[in-house]
């Protein structure tokens, strides 16, 4: 196994293009338990730790671009404000080891449906930014898993940045596993919430082939929202309402049975934290 260390990120762009075999690695906190567990031997590994443009971020008054190499610890301390779901999201990945270690590049890049960061990015509708030795590419999130651990990368290319709207409303991100911590989500959910543009956000993870959004819970709620003047704080969500809505995202799950949960115990466990992160969401919305 060679192992590469680019310092720029041009260099490493050309390192990927002449070995498209090439795995990235920045904290490894994926990768080392398969190479560990003898289930991959990469021929080459692409350390991107030292390449100084994935680990930087900026705001301005749309959104945030965060570099594919911030860790979740950076993110849940200097972008909560601004982030809050995707800050959520990472407070409840692991151990304070693996989110010093782990990055949001590495959660995307290894695709997993139980991925934490990746529901909270769904109902912000972000977008990932590709590079390679030939030029760059946007991809909407929607679009950017193939399947269980795939992705549309193309194989010289890099993950560079991600682009997320700035929340202008309350955001939450629950999950269920056997304890509270050091757990992989048994189900996950994200909500987001947009009054100046009326929209709601969802993200399911440990639910389907790929973590997706639920657009008929998306359009119910907006609907229901706008005709009874919520978004105006005018009057709270019924309980049917926000019981419906459950039902709706469960419904757009499409969840397996295996060793951590009956896709019988996802479904329910789904409608269940889309319910308490609604009734959480729109309390704080209502309060404001």
């Amino acid at each position: 196994m060679d192992f590469w260390r680019p310092r720029t990120l041009p260099e490493a762009l050309e390192m990927k293009r002449t070995r498209p075999d090439a795995v990235p690695v920045v904290g490894g906190t994926d990768l080392m338990v398969e190479i560990n567990f003898g289930r991959r031997r990469p021929a080459v590994l692409l350390d991107l730790s030292r390449v100084d443009e994935l680990r930087e971020w900026s705001i301005d008054d749309r959104k945030v671009t965060v570099g594919s190499a911030v860790t979740y610890t950076r993110l849940q301390e200097r972008l909560a404000h601004v982030v809050p779901g995707l800050a959520m999201a990472s407070r409840t990945v692991g151990s304070p080891q693996i989110r010093n270690r782990g990055t949001i590049g590495g959660n995307l890049g290894s695709a997993s449906p139980a991925g934490d960061a990746l529901p909270p990015l769904l109902a912000s509708w972000a977008s990932v930014r590709t590079a390679s030795a030939e030029g760059t590419r946007r991809i909407a999130i929607d679009d950017f898993f193939a399947g269980p651990k795939r992705n549309t990368l193309r194989p010289d290319e890099l993950i560079v940045s991600l682009e997320i709207p700035i929340a202008t409303g309350p955001q939450q991100f629950s999950k269920i596993g056997p304890r509270n911590a050091m757990v992989i989500a048994v189900a996950s959910f994200a909500l987001s919430l947009w009054p100046e543009q009326r929209r709601v956000g969802t993200g399911l993870g440990s639910a389907a082939p790929t973590p997706r959004r639920a657009p008929e819970a998306e359009t119910f709620l907006e609907g229901e929202m706008a005709s009874t003047g919520f978004w105006e704080g005018r009057r709270p969500l019924e309980p049917r309402v926000i019981e419906h809505f459950g039902q709706l995202v469960a419904a757009a799950s499409e969840p397996i049975d295996d060793v951590r949960g009956s896709a019988w115990y996802r479904r329910h466990g789904l409608a269940v934290l889309a319910e308490r992160t609604l009734g959480w969401a729109s309390a704080e919305l209502l309060a404001a």
